[in-house]
């Protein structure tokens, strides 16, 4: 799903602390460059048919034409993210070794974790950057050299170990994902040619999260996704055009993903 980051005119991108929010993912890309540095807790990323178990210290890059999503995270999961627009990546990145932050989708592995003292430099370097985002000019310039700074830092360290995921893993997912939320365990098994049981062992196995759990994470992100369009819609229509098979089915797991109730989304919205 190709995602619109609203960012100011004014700036070149983005650059924030990101905690748990306790609510669902969703598959996506975007036209910006974006590195995500993790300072605490742990977490899994799925990146294409790659899957990246991410921890305290780990630098992982996602190119503009690259699909991810961070499937599962910790309640005490933090990460700094940030985001530079592609004309941004092509001036700043001027060194030779800095050129392949231009491509869209690039070869190799861009997980690496970072030794102790780079990743408490680059968190203070943020920290400070961040505080000047009512300067453009001035935060420009830091965003611009915190990303030169993050790669230098990534070239220098180790790489995080990661798998393959299976094709019947990616198939499910990309199912659940993009083509109809209303399979049912045994239908999604087939059609990804296995059995239900060995499937959901190898989903969980492969991804760290239940394929009944990731499923729920996105009719809940297909819920939010229709019903806060601002339509004249009922929660229940939104929840079962989402593959919910009733309210009650909805409420609870509603709750269970985003911590809240259906009815402080609805004040919210």
């Amino acid at each position: 799903m190709r995602q619109e980051l609203k960012l100011p005119t004014a700036l070149d991108g983005n650059l924030w602390h990101y905690r748990h929010q306790g609510r669902a993912n969703a598959m996506h890309h975007h036209a910006e460059l974006e590195f995500n540095l993790v300072t605490q807790g742990s977490g899994l990323y799925l990146l294409e048919n790659r899957k990246y178990k991410i921890r305290r210290g780990d630098l992982l890059w996602l190119f503009p034409s690259q699909e991810h999503v961070l499937i599962e995270q910790s309640s005490d999961f933090e990460m700094w993210i940030g985001v530079c627009k592609p004309k941004a990546v092509q001036r700043i990145a001027s060194d030779h070794n800095a050129k392949i932050l231009w491509q869209k989708n690039p070869l190799g592995e861009y997980c690496r974790r970072l030794a102790q003292p780079a990743l408490i430099g680059l968190e203070k370097m943020f920290s400070e950057i961040v505080a000047t985002a009512d300067r453009p000019g001035l935060f420009n310039a830091g965003l611009g050299y915190a990303f030169l700074n993050a790669w230098q830092h990534f070239e220098r360290a180790a790489d995080v170990p990661v798998g393959d995921v299976h094709p019947a893993v990616e198939k499910a997912a990309r199912l659940i994902r993009h083509e109809n939320n209303l399979l049912n365990l045994g239908e999604l098994a087939h059609r990804a040619g296995l059995s239900t049981h060995r499937l959901s062992r190898l989903f969980k196995q492969q991804t760290g999260i239940a394929l009944v759990d990731f499923r729920n994470r996105q009719r809940v992100e297909k819920f939010l996704e229709i019903y806060g369009t601002g339509q004249r819609r009922t929660m229940l229509a939104a929840a079962l055009d989402a593959g919910f098979g009733s309210y009650a089915q909805f409420h609870r797991v509603f709750k269970r993903v985003t911590g809240g109730s259906p009815g402080k989304q609805r004040r919210n919205i």
